[in-house]
């Protein structure tokens, strides 16, 4: 399939508007489903880089257990920890998403809790705009027919085509038995957006049945170490947050990260530089993709 290589007056023009007068009401609120006791750091990562999307609030629903690391490391971050019990967290869930912009759930997530796995189900089905990530990708494999069936629901409820992050290995995942589909075909199928994260990361989109399919090809091998992915969530999910379409907030959002990661190889090489430091330099990722007046 032919590619739209992603390029910098590409991302550019999809700047989302921000205006002087704005306030944490005009940048929406972004509410992160994440983490697990023995995997705290990946709702940090989500949070601390949806934060520096320029959203103007983040909420992180998680187990209480997972809670103190974001206490510690995300102070601007509004913290709401899951019930003991399934029904006790769809209900906390309710409450705490009340006038949220846009959610994602995913990283770090106990696969095995029964409580992700409800989540899951009822943000496919509820969220207005949704990025899928991580555990979650591994819980919707196992139990493909009813979580995609919801995935593929959505745009007929009239909610925005969910935004699934897979890599090489979660994507097979999701396949199930057809391991020979393509990420165009599971797009088509499944009606959502799929950002394909390789040495060159796709993304996956099929308006009206049209296969428009754009390639990343900046970053490097840096990257490739457990938390980036997490980052991109927290990055997607608080640009979609601003407004952004679904597909154009996964192109600016893969892109960004992408310069993030080169700058910040640029600091510390490639070998030693970790997905935290990536975030810290978002800033200057947003200034070199025109997205900030210098």
């Amino acid at each position: 399939m032919p590619y739209t290589d992603i390029t910098a007056d590409m991302v550019k023009a999809l700047c989302p508007v921000r205006p002087e007068n704005g306030h944490k009401g005009t940048f929406g609120t972004v509410l992160i489903a994440a983490g697990s006791r023995n995997m705290p750091g990946a709702q940090v990562l989500a949070a601390s880089s949806a934060l520096r999307s320029g959203v103007g609030k983040v909420k992180v629903f998680a187990p209480s257990d997972s809670m103190d690391s974001t206490r510690i490391n995300c102070p601007c971050a509004v913290m709401s920890p899951w019930g003991d019990t399934v029904a006790s967290t769809l209900r906390l869930y309710n409450e705490v998403s009340a006038g949220v912009s846009a959610c994602a759930i995913g990283p770090g997530l106990d696969e095995e809790d029964d409580r992700s796995k409800a989540l899951l189900g009822y943000m496919i089905e509820t969220a207005p705009l949704l990025v899928i990530d991580a555990g979650a990708l591994n819980i919707i494999s196992r139990d493909r027919e009813r979580y995609l069936g919801l995935v593929r629901q959505r745009p007929d409820k009239g909610l925005q085509p969910a935004v699934l992050t897979p890599h090489p290995g979660e994507f097979r995942r999701l396949c199930g038995r057809n391991k020979d589909q393509s990420v165009s075909e599971f797009v088509s199928e499944n009606n959502c957006i799929v950002v394909y994260k390789d040495h060159y990361t796709g993304i996956y989109d099929v308006p009206g049945g049209a296969d428009v399919t754009y390639r990343n090809i900046t970053g490097n091998n840096g990257m490739a170490k457990g938390g980036s992915g997490d980052v991109l969530t927290g990055l997607i999910a608080g640009l979609l947050a601003q407004g952004m379409k679904p597909v154009d907030a996964a192109v600016a959002g893969v892109y960004i990260h992408a310069l993030a990661g080169e700058i910040t190889s640029g600091e510390y090489g490639r070998r030693a530089m970790l997905p935290t430091d990536m975030v810290d330099f978002l800033s200057e990722a947003f200034f070199e993709a025109g997205w900030e007046l210098e």
